[in-house]
């Protein structure tokens, strides 16, 4: 077995407050401390104060389709062992599905839309492009082994693809449960900053991607409650203007705050007291595993690969579906006793234990150095 290896890190664009971008780093952080080389291959998206962990290779392509076309020609310039992509590609050693299975995103987006809207949606050239990368990659078996966060992933790139069962291995998320941890004191002064008052109950959504991620669903979840004392904090990337259209006559002040992309994310989870991701479709939010290392409830749904870390009314509520809105408002309400909150902090902070990003690092290694042998 090599002791030393030498990886090629595959990841086109960047966003701040992207879940990828963040284990990326973290990734890239723990297989240098253990020894090992990384270098990036990227766009110019990628800030050069965002990687410190080896060389970049920046390239020239913006789309999805002309990126995979460029890797193609520069793979034999680049010198590596292992050339892991967290992006679709039309070939690589090991792939990381983090973002999940486009095909089957596409498919549980459709209860969700229009007609029109579908059809539309069919004639983007994007899609189409992704699909085309995906299809290489599994149908095409071009992707030597393949790295999922849930066994909800791995069924649909079985189910959808055939590609074989043996060749893909479940690596859960990891998050430095160390930075992610409840702080009594760091509550106080985060809540205080945010101007909630010690009666109100926050909830927090976090995540770019609002649409697939089911904020509309919380905003009309939390007005279903009808309680005045409960306030929804947005973090992310969004179009702020088509959420703040909902009606939500029973408040007398905004009870939806949009906070926009926020560095200290460790700050909102400990001013909030409920964490809620109504996702339509989730490979496995990193999100959800921060906001439960810091004790917080956790509602979400079963499209989340995250559920299946976490059991219902215990560690926080799993909703069949991110249109079931009574289910929603249900899990609201259970989760605003305050009893029931501090009960699970400390189930929580010890289940969230178990996924610390070491662990994480430890496993992807495994997998790349059985690949490199």
């Amino acid at each position: 077995m090599k002791q030393r290896l030498r990886i090629a890190l595959v990841r086109r664009g960047y966003s701040a407050s992207g879940g990828a971008e963040g284990y990326l780093k973290r990734l890239a952080s723990g297989v240098t401390e253990a020894g090992h080389d990384v270098q990036l291959i990227a766009t110019n998206e990628w800030p050069e104060d965002q990687w410190g962990f080896g060389s970049v290779t920046r390239l020239r392509a913006e789309s999805v389709l002309g990126f995979a076309d460029e890797l193609e020609e520069i793979r034999p310039q680049l010198h590596y062992d292992a050339l892991f992509s967290l992006e679709r590609v039309w070939s690589c050693d090991v792939y990381r599905a983090g973002d999940g299975v486009h095909r089957a995103w596409l498919m549980r987006r459709r209860n969700f839309e229009l007609p029109l809207k579908q059809f539309v949606r069919a004639l983007n050239r994007k899609h189409r492009d992704l699909l085309q990368l995906e299809e290489s990659l599994l149908a095409d078996r071009k992707a030597a082994r393949v790295i999922v966060a849930s066994k909800m992933v791995k069924d649909e790139i079985v189910d959808l693809y055939a590609y074989p069962a043996g060749n893909i291995d479940i690596v859960r998320n990891g998050v430095p449960v160390d930075r992610f941890r409840f702080d009594l004191e760091l509550r106080e002064k985060a809540r205080e900053d945010l101007k909630l008052r010690p009666d109100q109950i926050a909830l927090l959504f976090a995540g770019s991607g609002w649409e697939r991620k089911g904020l509309l669903f919380a905003i009309q979840a939390m007005a279903l409650c009808k309680n005045k004392k409960l306030r929804l904090l947005v973090a992310g990337r969004g179009n702020e203007r088509l959420y703040r259209t909902t009606r939500l006559r029973f408040w007398r002040e905004e009870p939806v705050r949009f906070l926009g992309e926020v560095a200290e994310v460790a700050r909102l989870y400990a001013a909030a007291d409920i964490f809620i991701l109504p996702t339509i479709y989730d490979p496995f939010s990193n999100a959800c595993l921060e906001a439960l290392a810091c004790g917080l409830p956790v509602i979400t749904t079963r499209s989340n690969g995250f559920n299946e870390i976490i059991e219902d009314k215990l560690h926080g509520s799993i909703v069949d579906h991110a249109g079931n809105l009574v289910g929603l408002r249900d899990a609201i309400r259970f989760w605003s006793d305050p009893s029931r909150r501090a009960a699970a902090r400390s189930w929580n902070i010890e289940r969230a234990s178990e996924f610390d990003i070491s662990t994480n690092v430890e496993q992807t290694l495994k997998v790349l150095m059985a690949f490199a042998l």
